[in-house]
């Protein structure tokens, strides 16, 4: 198992973004950027499971695909996918110009929360049946 001082790391920053997002959701109507942080979050979630189990740590922020490396050690973890299917379309449409409709709405981002949070607390109980 990987060094659990950097699983520590990768968590603390996931749950920046987490908490970064969940505390301005409601006064703000930068629901983008807000969704964003949710996916943020989710790919840290995913990568400090794959730090943890010692899995090929991929430099890509395609949550689907992270995931799947997580369910190569952990198959109850394939509930997440529609979670982070859902995140992964903030990813491109947040970041960049676009030529689409990218206005999001704070329903969206309640969605993304939603999301995001459900992978917190799975990958955390993954995590601890590491340790």
């Amino acid at each position: 198992m990987a060094d659990s001082q950097i699983i520590s790391e990768w968590l603390k920053k996931a749950d920046e973004d987490l908490e970064f997002a969940i505390s301005v959701i409601e006064d703000s109507a930068f629901y983008a950027q807000i969704c964003f942080h949710f996916h943020q979050a989710a790919e840290k979630y995913l990568k400090s499971l794959i730090i943890t189990c010692d899995l090929e740590f991929k430099k890509i922020h395609d949550l689907p695909m992270l995931l799947k490396s997580c369910v190569s050690k952990k198959p109850e973890l394939e509930i997440l996918m529609d979670d982070c299917r859902l995140l992964n379309g903030f990813y491109i449409d947040t970041r960049y110009p676009v030529h689409w409709p990218t206005q999001y709405t704070k329903e969206e981002a309640i969605k993304a929360k939603k999301a995001a949070e459900h992978i917190d607390v799975e990958i955390k109980k993954a995590i601890k049946s590491f340790r």
